[in-house]
């Protein structure tokens, strides 16, 4: 688990997310809108990129929760990238 805020760019458009969990396939953003299943997204941390496509987005409380699924070849590590407030063991 994490907590940091990164841009998203999706369907051209380019938002503030907060990242809730990050992994080498995938992550979980909170939005204030939803996004939309299967649009592909390009997240931006910092000074890293990650391409994937929205799996699922679901209305809670507190704004949006979306899963994100890191294109093929597209891997997160803690090398390349560390959120500011970041929880727990990595491997």
């Amino acid at each position: 688990m994490c907590s940091d805020l990164i841009k998203v760019r999706v369907a051209g458009a380019d938002l503030t997310v907060n990242l809730e969990d990050i992994s080498p396939s995938g992550a979980c953003l909170q939005a204030e809108e939803p996004l939309e299943p299967g649009a592909p997204v390009l997240l931006i941390c910092r000074r890293r990129r990650f391409r994937g496509r929205v799996i699922y987005c679901v209305r809670h409380e507190i704004g949006y929760f979306a899963g994100i699924r890191f294109d093929a070849g597209q891997r997160w590590s803690r090398a390349d990238y560390e959120p500011k407030h970041l929880l727990g063991a990595v491997r």
